[in-house]
């Protein structure tokens, strides 16, 4: 039997990232974060439009996605109720949030130099997507209340690093869905996904580089032409 309900929010599941900027003066932030999707080597993401994580990605144009697996969930913990963003917006206070400018060193992370955006990777996330900012759009525009609060966010990856442990043998280009355990956020609690798969899925069976978009092909050529046009 279904019940009418009305649920203050929606987060039925989706995987946790952890999104590295750089501030104004160089330093590292780092947010944890679940609203994401991909398609292709695109990216979409929704964050609060006070917080410092867009505030970077506006003003960088990058950023670093890295996911993290079941094993960091302790780490990305100790980043929760935190902000780069000082003082502290209203709303978050409210929730209990302070301002922590040392996230990286709070969550017992490591940064790691990323190869064509400043932000730097978490070298203990076995993912890691190099990013770049394509467009940034308010949502519920039409709703003078919510208008500007979140943004949604899409972003063209870059690089793609993957740790070799969840990678399907013989083929670096492909991870193992039976090795990688990526951390789950589910009504703001954290989960992992089953040991094994629920049902062989008729999806599975169409070759994955069949899906293979010019984004891959785009994040070949773009570093060297930058690089080109640099030395001129």
């Amino acid at each position: 039997m279904h019940l009418r309900s009305e649920p203050a929010i929606l987060y039925f599941g989706t995987p946790v990232v952890l999104i590295s900027t750089v501030n104004e003066d160089g330093s590292y932030n780092l947010a944890p974060m679940s609203s994401a999707f991909w398609l292709g080597w695109r990216c979409v993401l929704g964050l609060s439009g006070v917080s410092k994580t867009p505030l970077n990605m506006r003003r960088t144009g990058e950023c670093v996605l890295n996911l993290p697996s079941v094993d960091l969930a302790e780490s990305v913990n100790h980043l929760a109720r935190t902000t780069g963003t000082d003082p502290v917006p209203e709303g978050k206070l409210q929730r209990g949030y302070r301002f922590e400018r040392e996230k990286f060193g709070i969550s017992e992370l490591t940064p790691q130099a990323s190869e064509t955006v400043a932000a730097p990777r978490v070298k203990e996330c076995p993912v890691q997507l190099e990013a770049k900012v394509e467009s940034i759009t308010s949502l519920a525009e039409n709703d003078a209340a919510q208008k500007g609060k979140i943004l949604v966010i899409e972003v063209r990856v870059l690089r793609v690093h993957l740790e070799k442990s969840i990678l399907m043998d013989g083929d670096p280009d492909r991870v193992d869905p039976d090795k990688w355990r990526p951390l789950i956020m589910s009504f703001q609690e954290f989960y992992g996904l089953t040991a094994k798969k629920v049902l062989e899925s008729k999806l599975a069976q169409i070759p994955e580089r069949l899906y293979r978009g010019p984004d891959i092909e785009r994040s070949r050529i773009e570093p060297a032409l930058a690089a080109a046009r640099s030395a001129l």
